[in-house]
Formats: C-alpha cells, structure tokens, sequence
C-alpha cells in the first residue's frame, strides 16, 4: 500500500470526487506574504519547508512530531507503548526509537519532562482484526497495538503521516480545535477504530463515549490531569483531576459494527461505557479503564475518513469547534496546506538569510518548538474552563485563554522570545495567567496545564515572566491588576506557604514560608517548606528584582525600592567561605548556620541542580556577583572551570554535577555572563561551541528536555546573536550571530535587523558593532532596539578582539533601579537568624 501522504484526497461522503473546493479554517486564515529573495538574488526556501518536528523526539528532547498549529489546542501525535499500557517508555507520548504505538492521542505537551508528560487524551487506534477482547485487559499492549518504521513515518507542521506493520494507515491534518484524517486499511481485513478514552498519558479519574450508529458519530470525554502525579518527589499531590477534555468525531460512512468495554469486559453492540483508569501505574491501574471501537467494510473502499473536534468546556463546544473551523467537506491535504500556511506566517516573523541547510533546519525547527505555545483553551465562542471549576468567558479585549506555562523553565527565554515576536499572543498569554489567579484565590501557579494548578518546581516565575512582558512592550493586559496581585503573592503571607503537601518537587506555597523569608532575608532550609532554601532564595531574588523593574516603569518608586533591596538578598545564601579557595551559594538553616557538608556537586538544598550550577544564578547582579568572588578577573577564570574541563577541553554536553549543563535552567545563562566580566569574545567563543556541539539536526539535534519551547528559545535568540538580558527587562546581550543576515518582525513598528554579512565558522566573534549606524563598545542593546525597532550591524572575525566591550558592565546591579538602599552591602553571619543590611 502506497504511504497515505503519495493517496488522492476523496470528497467526504463521496468516494470518488476529488476535493477541489478551498478550506476556510478560520483559525489558519494566511494572508500573501512577499517574496524577498536571499542573498543571491534567489527566492529563499519556505521556512515551513526547513523544519523536522523530528527533532527533539530522541535524547530526552521529549517532543512530539504529531499534527498542531501555532498555540493549537490540539495536537494529534502517537503515544508509544513499551509493553506497559500505563507507561509509554517516554514522556510526553513519544520516543524515537519506540517504534510500536497504541494510539494517535488527541492533545500533548511539548517537552516537558515529568515521565509520562502531560496530556495523551483519547488514543484512536486504527486497528486491523476483529475486536474480540477488551483493549484495556491488553495490558501489555501485545493485541491492540502495532509496531512501525520510520520509513513510514512523515512529520511536517500541521500534519502527521504513519504507516503500521498491520497495513493500517494515519493522515492526519488539525486546525487550532480540530482535526480531519483518512485511516487506511487493508481490503482483505477487519477495519476498526478503537477510541481508548480513559487512556490519557498519566490515567485518568473517569472517561464516557457514546457511539451514534445513525449519525456515524463518536462522542466521549475524559476527566483527568495528574502532571508528574508519579514523580516520587511529590508527585502524590498532584494524582488529581483539573480538566475534562470533550471530543466529537463524524465519519464518511456507516458502521459495519461497534461495542464498548469497561475494564475487562468487551460488550459487542453497546452504545455506551463509562469508567477511568486510576493515577497509578504498573498493576495498580493495569487493565482498567473504558472505550469503544467502531468497524467498517472496507472490501471496496478502504479509506475512512474522520472529522473530530474537541472543547474542554463541553460536548456542544467541540462540535461548534469543529463547524467553526473545518468544513464538513474539507480532506487531509486541503487542511493541511491551511495548516501550513498558518506555520509559514509565525515561522516568517524571523527570516534570517545565509547559513546552511542543517542551520536552517535547526534554526526553524527551533522556532517551530518555541511558538508552539501558549495553547489554547478557550473555545471559539469566547468561553472556557477556569481554575476555580467554572466555565468563563474572555476578559474584556483578550483575545484567547491560553494555558500550559513551565514557569520555571519558560522565564528565562522562551517569554523573552513570545515578547519579541507576537505581542500581542504574549498580552492574552499575561491575561490568562492573571485571570486563573483570580479564579485561585490570588495565587499565582508556578507550573500551569490547561486549568489546573501543578505547583511543580520553585520560585514565583509569574512575576518573572509578566514583568518581563512589561518591560518589551506587552501591554494588552490589565498590568496594574497583575502587578498588584503579583506583589501581594509577594508580600502577604499565605497559609498553603507553612505546608509540606507535596514538597520537594510540588510545594503548594508560591512564596513558601513568606513570613519568615521577609524576617530572614532567605529561605531557611530547615523551615523554608519548599524544594531547597538556597534555590528558592535565588528565585524570589530574580522575582523580587523583575518586579521592582516593573514598579519603575510603573512609576511605583517606593515599591520599587523595597523590592530592588529584596532583589538582592542572594547574597544571603552565598558562602564565601564554603570551599578553601572560593565562595558557593549555600543553603542555610534558620539560625543562620550553613548547612553542610557543604559539596558544589552535591544538590542539597536546590531543585534539579547543583551549587556550581546555581551560583551563578544571579542574573539580575553579575557585578555583585563578581565582587562576592573576588572580582571580575576571579569571576571570570571561575566560568572558564564551568565550561572547561581540567584538561582545558570544552565540557558544555551535561553530565558533570560541577559543570554547564546545557539542559539544566539555572545555568543556561551562564554562557552569556562573560559579556558583564569584561570578556565577551568568551561568551562568543562559548555559544558557539554549544551552538555547533549541542544543537542539531536529526531526532538527538535537543540537549534534552524541550521545557515548552525553552531550550529551542535559547538556540533561536544565540543563533541571531542576542539573548535576554535578565528577567524584568528588554534589554538583550549581543553575541556572534550564526547567519549573515536575519529580519525580526515587530508588530506595529519597525523591523529588528541583524547583519552580519561575514557569518560562517571561521569568524565566530565580534570585532564590531554598529547599532543604528552608531558604533559601540557595548556589549548589550538599549531596550529601545527590542520595544522599537533598528538595526545592528556587526563586523565579525576570525580572532577574539580583546578590546572590544571590556568594561564589562553589561550587568549592573539593577542600573535603572539603584537606590541608597540597594547600593549598600549586605553582612550576614551565621551566628545570625537575620541577614542585615549594613553600611560600610
């Protein structure tokens, strides 16, 4: 059988007209763009053309090569199946080199660690037999399954292809709240369609279908939700349900026989079944759960073709979903090709020239994985289903409800890169962030999924994150609400902050223990009630800082003074004595003691790193940071044991507990930090090595977990050569760019434009730089360049130019908010319960 991507499209409900009218997806609508031409005066490639959702699907990338739009609400990709039905071998549904499925599942994530992921909802097997058992009995996923070669598989933006081992098929194409796909099957064979509703990635509390024979329909939900509910550092806090995902699927022709199981009972001819699996794994969920299967008489035509549309507010949403998007008669490719188009328009918003195939390829597969969210919650009508359990309509000029936000991850560049890019998406993403703390009684989550608060990791990166929104320009958000609501998260004490449910790795408190971080000045080890008090104590700062560069821009001048000086308060947490010959950061306890044996390997007191990773997690105050080591030149010959190893190797692959890491959050700044040091011809040195190393084509080309679109962030803005300054402003650290020339759209105002026409491996740092024509000797943009627009113009070169940018300032400690107040040292003794600000 030819792959199902090579087969002509058939008009729905006619098995042999082709489908010749256009699709209006409404949601995918893409106006001409027009045609520039490269540098050698040839039209250059699509940028949709260049990207491999592959990429990533290896090497703990954790992505998903299925069929999704740009902040799409669905996104139909295969969940794998190593023999265990409660597990898929990877997190988020899919690993490269598991080549047996039990499903195309409905909705995922993108990225994110926590094995088994997030989401999977309703599998739809395409599955060639009679269905003679219940598939939730299969509980080593040995009948209802099937093995693949990547052969058969295609994966482009808005469409996923798979051919089985069965001789089934897969065509499937989405707009933003549906989808449309042609199943294939052997003519000679039984055809079924099995819908698994309750076999979500993480199981689920409870799951319904209803099979309409008249209508050739299929109906259902699942009730479920459990992000990292396995985890054992925590995870039993979160084996709850905060969503309930609706689908509705029609089909082009009658059944030829269906049933529905519960558990381990198969019922031939019933319309109905209810029953979820459970938040366990192994034997303590296997062969529960419910489903219905759907056959077809494919003797003559062995194509099946399905419409399916899905809500998280209700049956009717998903089906006004479907109507509003995808038209009864649409095919496969017609959707598609809308599909592709609408990935064109976001992928276009950077166009860079030069470079590469593999470049390019990396460059815009990056970017696809960076604006695949926010995602979607919110139906067509306007309406969807908040924290608090209720059904909600937009608020007043937002556009969309979005959810999905790895705060922890996300701050650090994937938010910088939304602000830069689509504004006005990053506006609604801010507003959807607020409205849910409304709903959740003001407080603000760290980890968001669909309507569900997760509390997973640590620190407050909301304030972070809107902050930093602020900063670049958002403004289609109720600001002044959020920055109140964010301070007060921030200043008043919450009950849920004295509560161990479940820490370390879920701590409920947003502010753990605020009361007695406001009397110490840091978070106390011992009684901190969170992941570890150092990192926490790191977070908060960064926050705090964030926020106190908003309150100036707000023109709150006493707030922000108050918060600047809590934006200092990691010089509580760093030891400088902890080693015989440098200082770390170090957790301590509440009588000021550190907490020891102290080891910058060991991670104690911090979350998901080590103290050599974390101590340089103070982006907000390099120069402190610098001074606290000795000084910058001390500083810097520090950061050259963090990516070198003793022999003076690179080591920048992870793996070693006292060096970069390049999947690890708190340090993937660190690269960047050479530009405050007086030193930037090391940064450039630097992120070209990882650039070159760490980055890739192929299914491997992530360092690891995508962490929604943050580590593709981090390729897509050093690849232009710029990158976040620090959370809570716009301003960016200027590297060697990786192409000769890239053209950033900013909406509403002036192109960002990067020229670099000497570009290539041999010249990979800067001797130059010219911004708006002007030469500098900065190594950091004003914010004007990312709010307004200009151009940058960089003169590269084969040899570090050690007189470029040596002053190093490009950190200062909070320059647009310096205050008497913040300028002072800070003496903490561990004799002490109380760091104290001290005048010297």
């Amino acid at each position: 059988m030819r792959p199902p991507w090579l087969r002509t499209a058939r008009r729905f409900g006619s098995r042999t007209a082709s489908r010749s009218a256009a699709v209006v997806v409404t949601t995918a609508v893409v106006l001409a763009l027009p045609a520039p031409v490269d540098a050698a005066g040839l039209p250059p490639q699509r940028p949709v053309s260049a990207v491999d959702p592959l990429i990533g699907s290896a090497n703990g990338g954790n992505t998903y090569p299925g069929a999704t739009l740009p902040y799409g609400m669905i996104a139909w990709s295969p969940t794998s199946t190593t023999g265990d039905q409660t597990s898929t071998g990877a997190a988020n549904g899919y690993q490269y080199d598991t080549t047996r499925i039990r499903g195309l599942s409905l909705t995922h994530v993108n990225g994110a660690g926590c094995n088994p992921g997030a989401a999977g909802d309703v599998p739809i097997m395409p599955f060639v037999g009679d269905v003679t058992s219940s598939p939730s009995a299969d509980t080593k996923d040995a009948v209802y399954a099937a093995d693949f070669t990547h052969a058969e598989e295609k994966a482009v933006p808005g469409r996923y292809t798979l051919g089985l081992k069965t001789g089934a098929t897969a065509d499937l194409a989405v707009s933003e709240r549906a989808g449309v796909a042609d199943f294939g099957f052997p003519s000679d064979r039984p055809a079924n369609l099995l819908f698994r509703v309750s076999n979500s990635l993480n199981g689920s509390q409870d799951a319904h279908v209803d099979i309409d024979a008249a209508h050739r329909k299929v109906t259902g939900w699942v009730l479920t939700g459990a992000f990292c509910g396995r985890r054992a550092n925590g995870g039993t806090n979160n084996r709850k349900s905060y969503y309930k995902l609706y689908f509705s699927a029609s089909f082009d022709r009658a059944f030829s026989d269906f049933g529905t199981w519960k558990d381990g009972t198969l019922s031939a001819g019933s319309a109905s079944a209810s029953g979820g699996e459970g938040y366990a794994t192994g034997a303590d969920r296997a062969g529960r759960g419910s489903g219905g299967y759907v056959g077809f008489d494919t003797s003559s035509d062995n194509d099946v073709h399905m419409l399916i549309g899905i809500s998280y507010v209700s049956l009717g949403g998903a089906e006004a979903n479907l109507r509003g998007e995808i038209p009864s008669h649409a095919s496969v490719a017609e959707v598609a090709d809308a599909g592709a188009r609408a990935w064109d328009r976001e992928l276009s918003t950077v166009r860079v020239g030069g470079g590469t195939s593999a470049q390019r390829t990396t460059f815009y597969t990056a970017l696809y994985h960076a604006l695949m969210q926010p995602d979607l919650i919110s139906d067509a009508d306007g309406r969807y289903y908040g924290m608090d359990g209720a059904v909600h309509r937009l608020a007043r000029g937002q556009r969309a409800q979005y959810s999905n936000f790895s705060g922890w991850d996300q701050y650090r560049a994937q938010i910088q890169l939304l602000a830069l890019l689509k504004p006005r998406i990053a506006g609604d993403f801010a507003q959807s962030l607020y409205n849910f703390a409304q709903q959740n009684n003001g407080v603000w989550d760290r980890w968001v999924h669909i309507s569900g608060a997760t509390h997973v990791m640590t620190g407050d990166p909301s304030a972070a994150t809107l902050a930093t929104f602020y900063a670049m320009g958002v403004r289609n958000f109720d600001y002044e609400g959020a920055f109140d609501s964010l301070v007060r998260q921030a200043t008043v004490p919450n009950a849920d902050g004295l509560s161990d449910a479940g820490c370390p790795g879920q701590c409920v408190g947003q502010r753990p223990n605020l009361a007695q971080y406001l009397t110490s000045h840091y978070a106390a080890q011992d009684v901190c009630h969170c992941w570890g008090g150092a990192a926490e104590t790191l977070e908060d700062a960064v926050a705090d800082s964030a926020l106190a560069r908003w309150a100036k821009l707000l023109g709150r001048d006493q707030e922000a003074a108050v918060l600047a000086e809590r934006g200092a308060y990691w010089r509580n947490v760093f030891n400088p004595a902890a080693t015989a010959d440098a200082g770390y950061i170090q957790a301590r306890r509440l009588d000021g003691s550190w907490v020891g044996p102290f080891n910058p390997g060991s991670d104690l007191g911090f979350a998901q790193g080590t103290s050599a990773t974390y101590t340089w997690m103070v982006p907000q105050d390099v120069q402190g940071l610098a001074a606290a080591m000795g000084g910058r030149e001390r500083a810097a010959a520090r950061l050259d044991g963090f990516f070198h190893a003793a022999d003076g190797s690179w080591s920048v692959r992870g793996g070693d507990p006292l060096r970069y890491d390049p999947t690890n959050e708190p340090g993937i700044h660190a690269p960047w930090l050479y530009n405050a040091l007086g030193q930037p011809w090391k940064t450039q040195a630097t992120v070209r090595q990882i650039l070159d190393t760490v980055y890739g084509t192929g299914p491997s080309g992530l360092p690891g977990n995508d962490d929604l679109g943050t580590m593709s962030a981090w390729y897509v803005f050093s690849a232009l050569g710029l990158y976040p300054h620090s959370p809570g402003s716009a301003s960016m650290l200027l590297g060697a760019p990786l192409f000769p020339s890239a053209v950033v759209d900013r909406p509403g105002g002036a192109d960002l434009t990067v020229a670099a026409p000497g570009a290539d491996p041999a010249h990979p740092y800067i001797d130059a730089v010219r911004v708006n024509g002007r030469p500098t000797q900065r190594s950091w943009t004003d914010a004007d360049l990312t709010t307004k627009g200009g151009r940058i113009a960089f003169r590269l070169a084969e040899q570090p130019n050690t007189r470029w940018e040596t002053t190093g300032s490009a950190h200062g400690r909070g320059a647009a908010l310096r205050s008497a107040v913040m300028q002072e040292p800070i003496a903490c003794w561990s004799s002490s319960r109380r760091c104290t600000m001290s005048s010297s």
